[in-house]
């Protein structure tokens, strides 16, 4: 058995039909954002289609509240002992080709798929990506998205440089040891129970990335690239995103644009879909992948 997990916090209709596609193959597990606006009718759906469902955590972009989701969620589809693949995705991820064929890829595979670099061989707007862990951030009080949090998240910079805070050094935590990565990840049973029993025994991790900026794409990378799992990594995600600024989104909303380049490449899910732009798209998907829609 296989689990898709998601992540989800907008656009409930669509998060639905997403988890109604993919049921027919796997048990869908699912955390709504706390702060979701949602009806009795989506909620009645949204347990319909999911084994399980939670929503538990007010969760904040750039904060650990994401890390905290994403684990109990993994927890949650670890307890059905058949479940033997997982798959973490995003409430505004899609199926590229039926779910049958994205069952029968990973079947019989005990690779993790996830991409990972060094967190010190990387910048991000303009930061080296290994501040983001060595210095102090509290985005679970502050809006990192507003204006006043780009401006406060100018200043933690900036004071914490100038005071040489490095609290990896506090915890005897080498720089060359953080990774970071994409959070969406495709994994293995073996390989996901070691994640989260290495992570819950080793607190100087917990207190080093709960007090990070977007530690949700580090802990899991900087688990399992330091261990024998690092081997079995295939950095080739088959995910298919677009880092560009397209309908005021980065990464870019896909739309019928995308199709040539997603149907002449090498992928299994696409980020971001969204309703109503991207549905040329999907029905451009429907056509060649027979299994077409769920009712």
């Amino acid at each position: 058995m296989q689990a898709v997990l998601i992540l989800a916090h907008k656009n409930l209709d669509q998060v639905i039909e997403l988890a109604n596609r993919l049921s027919t193959n796997f048990e869908i597990y699912i955390h709504l954002d706390k702060k979701a606006d949602i009806t009795k009718n989506q909620l009645q759906k949204l347990k319909k289609v999911s084994k399980e469902y939670i929503s538990k955590y007010d969760v904040k972009w750039g904060s650990y509240s994401i890390v905290r989701a994403t684990i109990d969620l993994m927890k949650l589809a670890l307890n059905n002992k058949q479940n033997t693949y997982f798959h973490l995705i995003s409430g505004q991820d899609w199926p590229l080709v039926s779910p049958q064929d994205i069952y029968s890829y990973f079947e019989n595979t005990n690779l993790i798929f996830m991409n990972y670099w060094l967190a010190t061989s990387m910048r991000k707007t303009g930061e080296p990506e290994i501040w983001w862990t060595k210095y102090y951030f509290n985005y679970d009080q502050i809006n990192r998205r507003t204006t006043f949090g780009k401006v406060y998240h100018r200043l933690l910079l900036l004071i914490q440089t100038m005071l040489r805070v490095n609290k990896l050094k506090k915890y005897g935590i080498e720089e060359s040891s953080i990774y970071a990565g994409q959070e969406w990840v495709d994994i293995p049973r073996d390989a996901l129970e070691y994640a989260i029993e290495y992570y819950e025994h080793h607190p100087s991790l917990e207190k080093i990335f709960s007090t990070s900026f977007c530690s949700d794409e580090m802990w899991l990378q900087t688990v399992l690239c330091n261990s024998e799992f690092k081997s079995r990594i295939e950095k080739n995600t088959h995910h298919y995103i677009e880092m560009i600024e397209k309908h005021g989104s980065r990464p870019a909303i896909l739309d019928e644009e995308d199709y040539y380049k997603i149907t002449s490449g090498d992928y299994l899910w696409g980020r971001k879909v969204e309703r109503p732009i991207s549905d040329k798209l999907i029905q451009m998907l429907d056509k060649i992948n027979q299994d077409g829609p769920t009712q």
